[in-house]
This record gives C-alpha cells, structure tokens and sequence, in this order.
C-alpha cells in the first residue's frame, strides 16, 4: 500500500512539472509569434512611411521649384519684355494649386498639430507669392513698366520667398525626423527576434533533459517506493556529506589562503600581489558562504551577499546604503558577482569614494526578465576613465561573462558609477 502511494504522488509530481514545462514552452511560442508579427508589422510600417515621406517631399520641393520657376520667368519678362520668359511663370502657375493639393492629401492623415501648421502657412505663403508676381505681370501686360519695377523692388516678395523656404524646410526635417523613429523601432523590433529565439531553443532543450530526468525519477521511484527508509536514510547520509564537503572546501580556502600568505613573509617586494590574490580568495569564500546557506537550496540572497561584502570596511566614517528587494540567486551567480563586488569595494577604499570621504550606494531592481544592479559612489574627485585597463578590470569583464550578463563603468566627476545586468534565467 505504502509502495501505491508513493508511485502515485511522483505520478502526480510528473504530470504536474510536465504541465508546467509545457506551459512555459508555449508561452514562449506565443511570445516569438507575437514578436515576429510586431517586427513585420513594424518593417511594414516603415516601408509605408519611407513611400510616404518620399512622396511628401517630392511635393515640398516641388513647391519650392514652382515658386522659383514662376519666380525666375516674371523677373526675365520684367527685364527684357521678352514673352518667352513667361513660359516658366506660366508653367509654376499650373504646378502650384495640384501640388499644394496632392501635398495636403499626403499630409493630413496623421499629422501632428504642427505639420498642419506649417502646411496652412506652406498654402498661404505660395498663394499670396502667386498672387504678388500675378499682380506685377498685369502691370507688365497693361505697360506699366515703373509700377511693376517699384512693386518688384520692394522686400514684401523677398520676405515671402523665404518664408515659404523655412517652412519647407521645417516640413522637411520633421518627415525625416519621423522616418528616423520609424527605422529606429523596426531595428529594436529585429534586435529582439534572436534573443528570443535562443531563449526558445535553451527553453526546447531544458524541457527535454527535465522529460528524460524525470522519467528516469519515475522509474527509480517504482523501483525503490518498497526501500522507503533505506531511501530516507540515504538521503540524510547525503546531506551529511554534503555538510562535510562543504566544510573540506572551506578548509581548503583556507589552506590556499594560509599558503599565499606565508609565500611573502620573506619577500615583502611581493606582499602587496600576495595580499591582493589573499582578499580575492576571501572573496570567493565570503560568495561561497553566502550560496551555502541551505543545503537543499542551491540559490543564495542578493542582499546578503551585498552586506556581507560591504561589511568587513562598513563604519560610520564609510557609509554605504543598500536598497534593493531580497532577490534570491542561482548559485552559479553567486561567485563571479561576489568577485565583482569585493572588486569595487577594494577600489573603493583604494582609490575611490571611500578613500576621500565619500559614500556609496548600491540598489538593484527587475528589469523585466534581468535584474539591474547600480554601484554608486558619491565624493571622490575621478580626472576622467584611466588609459589603462588593469587585472581587476579585466577580472570584473571576465565574471559579468560566466554568469551571463553586461558589466558598464562610468567615471562622472563625483564618483564612479557600475551597471551590472544579471539574467533571471541563467
């Protein structure tokens, strides 16, 4: 009966992590549809905003040529009496009504307050040109040469002309402006695509190694469900093994640690690298206390690997705020970021914040999928990034990529500053 019992709950145990492994996929699945229907839908968009605006400025220019051409046949014919000057003029009178036309035809649909602004003052200031050089052709045409040279030589068509410039001008910039965008989303649409569809793969091959493990847990457990006690005593001899590995790793930190220290005793040349790799290694067994925290847990807490970093030089004199949930790491994070950390904070007393008086702050947050850790120091007076990278820059650089994630420095006048992305996931 006992032997029922336990095949039934790992059945139970089966169906249930089958569920939810599926139910991860198809998220997933969802999700790459969904992305890839937004970067097509976002490539079509810009197709159909490059159409648009190519066409819009075709008009604006146009426009502007209209004008000039009207503008350069009434001044030959002003100059010369010569007719066949007036076949520009003529020929811009025609262009400017269809072209104003098509151009608020193209406009309109979706236009922002101000492009309907600039193109009411686009038609105003080419009707009232028009207007100005039709005036002064009458004027030629009826033989009143000096009216029509005194209306031409006043600055009212000048004025107009570049008005009519700047606002095309402006037509101009802000149709590119909104193609600019249009390129831009598409790209951050794209850029997407592939992440997530390594995402999907790493999902594809996680649900089968968890479908072959837990048959092969379904299958133990049949084999062994009438071995109850001698299970429950294999795994307290389990845990007790792992107790006492975990001891023998502490001493070999130890060991190491004691090795490296007793190797400069007689070479002080070498005691500040020796002291160096010491406070590394103490790094790693500070992250690796932090990550054994519960045996049957492989995660370790963001915050107490924060604090216990910051502690061993924390006082009132160096202030550090910490502010972030307590978000708990797979364990594998837990040593290259501990690395990491002791590695800003011995800069900081080096070099930084806290060797002039300064503070610092650490905060994280999720961000999405990732969580987003700032490292913040305040007071210290940075002349700029230094020419030179170091070991512990290259050391940081090399962590941030066994767990996964990005490592950004800044150096502002104040203080350093550290972005730090850990994936959820990795």
């Amino acid at each position: 009966m006992k032997r029922y019992f336990h095949f039934a709950r790992t059945n139970r145990e089966f169906r249930w992590n089958n569920v939810i492994l599926l139910a991860v996929i198809v998220a997933a699945m969802f999700g790459l549809i969904f992305l890839a229907f937004t970067t097509i839908e976002s490539e079509r968009q810009e197709r159909d905003q490059v159409a648009s605006t190519n066409e819009i400025l075709v008009e604006l220019r146009d426009v502007g040529r209209a004008a000039l051409n009207a503008e350069t046949g009434q001044r030959g014919y002003l100059i010369t009496l010569d007719r066949r000057y007036l076949e520009s003029y003529l020929a811009g009178r025609e262009q400017i009504e269809p072209t104003l036309r098509r151009l608020r035809e193209l406009t309109e649909p979706g236009a922002t307050a101000r492009q309907m602004e600039l193109l009411e003052q686009i038609e105003v200031l080419s009707r009232a040109r028009f207007a100005e050089l039709d005036a002064s052709v009458s004027l030629l045409e009826e033989g009143r040469l000096a009216e029509a040279r005194r209306a031409v030589l006043t600055d009212e068509g000048h004025e107009a002309m570049e008005r009519l410039r700047r606002a095309t001008r402006e037509m101009e910039r802000i149709e590119l402006d909104i193609l600019t965008d249009a390129t831009e989303k598409t790209a951050r649409a794209e850029a997407r695509v592939l992440p997530l569809l390594g995402g999907l793969g790493g999902l594809l091959l996680i649900a089968v190694f968890s479908a072959i493990r837990l048959v092969a847990r379904t299958a133990r457990a049949e084999a062994e469900a009438a071995q109850a006690v001698a299970l429950g005593e294999a795994r307290d001899q389990a845990d007790l093994l792992a107790r006492e590995l975990n001891h023998r790793v502490k001493n070999l930190f130890a060991v190491i640690l004691a090795i490296v220290q007793l190797s400069a005793r007689d070479k002080p040349e070498a005691k500040p690298v020796t002291d160096s790799i010491a406070d590394r290694i103490r790094a790693l067994l500070t992250a690796h206390e932090v990550s054994q925290g519960e045996l049957d847990r492989q995660v370790a807490s963001l915050t107490s690997l924060v604090e216990t970093t910051l502690a061993p030089y924390r006082s009132d004199d160096l202030v550090a705020r910490v502010e972030g949930e307590d978000i708990m790491l797979p364990a594998k994070q837990v040593t290259p970021l501990g690395l990491i950390l002791h590695e800003l904070t011995t800069n900081a007393v080096k070099y930084g914040a806290w060797s002039q008086g300064g503070s610092i702050e650490v905060s994280w947050q999720r961000a999405g999928s990732d969580i987003e850790l700032i490292w913040r120091e305040r007071g210290a007076n940075i002349d700029g990034e230094p020419e030179r990278t170091g070991f512990g820059s290259m050391l940081m650089t090399s962590a941030a990529r066994q767990f996964g994630g990005t490592l950004e420095r800044s150096f502002l006048p104040d203080g350093v500053e550290v972005r730090i992305v850990l994936p959820r996931g990795a």
